[in-house]
């Protein structure tokens, strides 16, 4: 049996790379404003479904306030660009995939391809439980009238979702961590209760001031961790097996 060929990858000059980023990017920009426009054209509406945890919790007969002149225009208008990248996000991150792929070798695809695919269903997945989150926070102490501004409330959303987004990331972190060999699969394991206080820790300072919605971020992000760790020992059992096995003899 022969060996197999030696793996060459595409090489080019600076202005061709230049020049299909430049062609990525605006693949990407396109993709992000088709998006917008219907997005843009059901502004209101999206507006009304993100607001509807903290819409159940107003009093009757209570409604949002907007104290800025151009905040009933700008606000909807804001979120409609948000859920525009939202939508676009995976061919977005396919533009800057087919840019960086033709510099990997082919060993390193295959562990790629999988962990992008992982990293963008765990941030969706992270925006949707933030979204079932709001439902169940408790932001108004006894005797206080809630009246919260559109703008204040969309910042508000905006920074959990991508707060829950990111956290849901935590499996990656680890196998990126151990596959990387920046820290030993070892070491994390050892380090769990400094993980879990440092997990609780993130977790009071992103979400609103109370135990149960500390509890409902740092729970599954503690869950999380755990499962990256079984997901990085088991890419280094993997890894192991593979290097274990005899290479083809050269002709």
């Amino acid at each position: 049996m022969s060996a197999e060929p030696e793996e060459k990858l595409a090489e080019g000059t600076l202005i061709s790379h230049l020049i299909e980023l430049r062609t990525r990017l605006i693949r990407a920009m396109i993709a992000v404003i088709i998006a917008l426009i219907p997005c843009a054209s059901y502004s209101n509406r999206l507006f009304t479904f993100i607001a509807l945890p903290i819409l159940h919790k107003l009093p009757p007969n209570s409604h949002l306030v907007a104290t800025g002149v151009m905040s009933p225009f700008m606000t909807p208008f804001k979120l409609s660009m948000f859920v525009a990248l939202f939508v676009a996000m995976p061919y977005v991150l396919y533009q800057a995939w087919a840019f960086i792929a033709p510099g990997l070798y082919r060993h390193e695809k295959r562990f790629a391809i999988p962990l992008l695919v992982s990293s963008v269903i765990l941030f969706y997945s992270g925006v949707a439980f933030a979204y079932v989150f709001e439902f169940f926070v408790n932001v108004t102490p006894p005797g206080v009238t809630l009246m919260t501004d559109i703008s204040n409330y969309l910042t508000f959303v905006l920074r959990l979702f991508f707060a829950f987004g990111i956290a849901f990331e935590v499996p990656i972190a680890v196998v990126l961590l151990v596959i990387t060999g920046l820290i030993s699969l070892d070491k994390l394991k050892a380090n769990r209760g400094y993980v879990l206080i440092g997990i609780f820790v993130i977790a009071a300072i992103l979400t609103p001031p109370d135990a149960i919605s500390m509890c409902i971020m740092a729970v599954p992000m503690y869950a999380l961790y755990e499962g990256g760790l079984i997901m990085a020992r088991i890419l280094l059992r993997m890894r192991r097996e593979a290097a274990s096995q005899p290479q083809a003899p050269q002709s």
